[in-house]
């Protein structure tokens, strides 16, 4: 595993539980506003942190950690993620994966294996608008289609969350993400924070208000709509 972070406590990456967060390098998308710019484009200049290493503070912190949120960059193109995740299953933790979703295969292998109780994927944008927002044209929205699909007919909880930004973000996407994604269990709005690790500092946030409005609209399709501010 290529591992270039370690969170050792959080109370808000994995809902429900105190938890370490573990950051792997590289990406398969580049969205503009990425606020882990750094981890996407530049892995190689944080220095990397051995897995023994990591393994060993979580069996240190068994009792008081109950779960590891993995994250990045993109976590399932890491090919020792699997083996990995098993190695803190069987510590005793729970394991939530953060995932632009790119990788259905992956992920229905991680599910099929039950080594993942969380999954937390993004919804970059509407599908027709997916290519300007994860910063490449050579884009297979089916992919991404299919792993919403795994998540909402399977039997694992899980959560889909967009960082919203104005300037790539509006009502129509929201209504078209609504009905793409209608029945969805859980979708958090996220609004962006500017930070000197974004991609492109060219992007602002709406106000709680207005993204208010975008979580009525999402309401008439999905059982849970959140913001996270």
């Amino acid at each position: 595993m290529q591992i270039y972070g370690l969170n050792k406590t959080t109370l808000l990456d994995f809902p429900e539980h105190v938890a370490a967060t573990v950051f792997t390098g590289g990406c398969n998308f580049c969205c503009p506003f990425c606020h882990n710019g750094d981890l996407v484009l530049r892995p190689q200049g944080y220095p990397r942190i051995d897995e023994e290493e990591v393994l060993a503070f979580l069996k240190k912190r068994r009792g008081v950690l109950s779960g590891v949120c993995i994250t990045g960059g993109e976590p399932t193109l890491q090919k020792d993620l699997p083996a990995f995740m098993k190695k803190v299953k069987e510590l005793g933790y729970l394991v939530k994966l953060d995932t632009n979703g790119y990788r259905p295969d992956v992920l229905k292998g991680l599910m099929d294996a039950g080594l993942t109780d969380y999954v937390a994927m993004d919804i970059k944008n509407s599908r027709k608008r997916y290519p300007e927002t994860m910063g490449k044209d050579n884009l297979d929205v089916a992919l991404i289609e299919k792993s919403a699909e795994l998540l909402m007919t399977g039997s694992i909880p899980y959560e889909f969350r967009t960082t919203v930004t104005k300037q790539l973000h509006d009502g129509e996407a929201f209504a078209e993400i609504g009905e793409w994604l209608s029945g969805a269990e859980a979708y958090f709005l996220q609004a962006y924070q500017d930070s000197e690790h974004v991609i492109e500092r060219r992007f602002s946030s709406y106000e709680k208000e207005e993204l208010e409005g975008f979580a009525e609209m999402l309401e008439k399709t999905i059982h849970r709509v959140e913001l996270r501010i």
